[in-house]
């Protein structure tokens, strides 16, 4: 376990909470998995958690920006437990193999969550550009992110609009 303080130091007490809380998601990861916490302290009482686990080929990550950082710990493990539940759930079904026992049930105040599925797909050119012109071509659509071949690597990329106001950019290794 990792843990990163950025504007605060990270305690002893908020990094036996945050292990205490990690815990419950064990029974879905062994021993092969990283996991790394980012506590961020913000104006405005802002009190960021951000919960990043590399497992087998898989990332799953989860923030939450509430006022205490004890509860936005909780709130972002709340929402691992989910994606982990719905990744298992996939596995399941392509594999036809039953979950572990050891997976515990839904609680009964969790809302089921449907099975998200493509309800839509588009075809489009892309044509290579740099990443000053993806920027005005993402703007000018008013789009989040935007798909394009990066002309000074000759790979296809993704560029998108970060939470922080910033832009991302995806790009593979290979």
């Amino acid at each position: 376990m990792k843990y990163i303080g950025r504007f605060m130091d990270v305690t002893d007490s908020l990094k036996e909470y945050a292990d205490k809380k990690l815990a419950k998601l064990e029974w879905f990861f062994d021993d092969n998995a990283d996991a790394q916490i980012k506590f961020t302290q913000e104006k405005g009482a802002k009190n960021i958690a951000e919960i990043t686990i590399n497992h087998k080929h898989m990332i799953f990550r989860a923030e939450e920006i509430t006022g205490d950082m004890y509860a936005s710990i909780d709130k972002a493990v709340d929402k691992l437990s989910r994606q982990i539940r719905r990744h298992r759930t996939k596995l399941d079904k392509r594999l036809h193999v039953p979950a572990p026992e050891i997976m515990p049930e839904p609680e009964a105040n969790e809302v089921e969550e449907e099975e998200r599925k493509v309800v839509r797909v588009k075809h489009f050119n892309v044509k290579p550009m740099s990443v000053e012109d993806a920027i005005m071509q993402m703007e000018m659509l008013n789009h989040n992110f935007y798909l394009f071949e990066n002309s000074d690597s000759g790979r296809m990329c993704v560029l998108y609009i970060r939470q922080d106001g910033d832009y991302g950019l995806l790009e593979p290794e290979n």
